[in-house]
């Protein structure tokens, strides 16, 4: 982390990070919580409890469990607790910005937000969600209430939304839930590149093709079996290797036993969920991610920085990182044999491979680093605390 130790209009100011759980927190923004502790902000987190409480800690961070925050359930007691129990928060610890990250704490922090006059807000928008990607007359309807509820949490005079990749922020631009200049590009979260060095390049026997992720529909973890069973079928000897774990808060979660049932297939493997993605992206020679859609997927960066060569789902969020032909292959979404086309391709030529792999990290390297991400976000910071800037009036 290259940030000095204090940046000016930031020394001794309290920042509140709120996400939906503490595990995702420490997964995805603990960095930038370092970030912002080296620029002289006292850093306090308040995330629903599921074991990320002493990594928290640990960091030297204040940690405020949300109890009552329940990412799968919409019982009104439990969601106007909720909103009650920031409210109180924010009263009691009177930050001087809250950063709210995933869809609940984005809507529900905002509101809360306006209501106990925090000074500033900063949101981040992570991806569209099963929300916004579930089909049928329901889910259209959901989608509705949620731009509405987004339209009015955004309504901070003093608020900036973050989204990870263009074409997230022209769809909320578009759909006149915020103005464009409420709108900031910051891709990703980042990722050291030293932490994902030197693992790749140890002599396998049997190739591994690598995903990793949350095991959910719309990551494409069907479209992935589905393509391990043709390449099988071609003759392709390769080990299909399935990383991560069910999300039972999430509408889209796969459930265990087929999980299992999968990984009874001849090469398919389910590896459950690993924290230690340097040492698992090691063992990977090529890393897919089939996803319907993306905000910017941390282990395609990861897998980048390592080295390695990706196959990703031409859409957006993906296409950030996976550039077809020069970092990996981008092929059609929902569409196993495309998938699998590409992955046989990459096994059959490992000079695209290490081709691919090398541009990948040089890529990373050069925009999509942590220091990069937290100079941004702690720039953001400043213009949002400074005093002397004129940021409208709102919605």
């Amino acid at each position: 982390m290259e940030l000095p130790l204090s940046l000016p209009g930031l020394h001794r100011k309290r920042v509140i990070f709120v996400s939906n759980i503490d595990t995702f927190f420490v997964s995805h923004r603990l960095t930038l919580g370092v970030a912002a502790q080296r620029a002289g902000l006292e850093v306090h987190v308040a995330a629903a409890p599921a074991g990320g409480e002493t990594s928290i800690r640990e960091a030297g961070f204040t940690f405020h469990p949300l109890t009552r925050l329940s990412r799968k359930g919409l019982r009104p007691d439990e969601e106007i607790g909720t909103i009650a129990d920031l409210v109180a928060l924010y009263r009691t610890l009177r930050p001087s910005l809250v950063h709210h990250i995933t869809i609940k704490p984005v809507l529900y922090g905002s509101w809360a937000a306006r209501v106990s006059g925090v000074p500033a807000v900063v949101n981040a928008i992570s991806g569209l969600g099963y929300v916004f990607l579930a089909r049928g007359l329901g889910a259209a309807l959901r989608r509705r209430a949620v731009q509405v509820a987004y339209r009015i949490a955004f309504g901070h005079p003093r608020q900036r939304t973050v989204f990870q990749n263009p074409q997230d922020l022209a769809y909320f631009v578009d759909a006149g839930l915020l103005r464009g200049d409420q709108a900031v590009l910051i891709r990703g979260t980042g990722v050291d590149p030293a932490a994902f060095g030197g693992r790749v390049g140890r002599p396998r026997s049997v190739p591994v093709v690598m995903l990793a992720g949350r095991m959910l529909r719309d990551k494409g973890v069907a479209e992935f079996v589905a393509a391990a069973r043709r390449c099988w079928a071609a003759g392709a000897i390769a080990r299909f290797v399935l990383v991560g774990e069910p999300d039972v808060g999430n509408p889209a979660s796969i459930d265990p036993q087929q999980l299992a049932a999968w990984a009874m297939d001849p090469g398919v493997e389910w590896w459950g969920h690993r924290t230690d993605m340097a040492n698992v992206l090691g063992e990977a020679t090529i890393v897919c991610m089939p996803s319907y859609r993306e905000g910017l997927p941390r282990v395609l960066v990861e897998a980048a920085a390592s080295g390695l060569p990706t196959i990703a789902t031409d859409v957006p969020g993906c296409r950030e990182i996976v550039k077809h032909g020069e970092t990996g292959l981008l092929v059609p979404p929902r569409d196993s044999e495309a998938l699998a086309m590409a992955i046989q391709s990459l096994l059959v030529n490992p000079s695209d491979c290490a081709r691919m792999g090398a541009n990948g990290r040089k890529l990373v390297e050069a925009e999509f680093t942590i220091d990069r991400v937290a100079q941004d976000t702690m720039a953001l910071y400043r213009l949002l605390l400074s005093a002397d800037t004129d940021l409208g009036a709102g919605i």
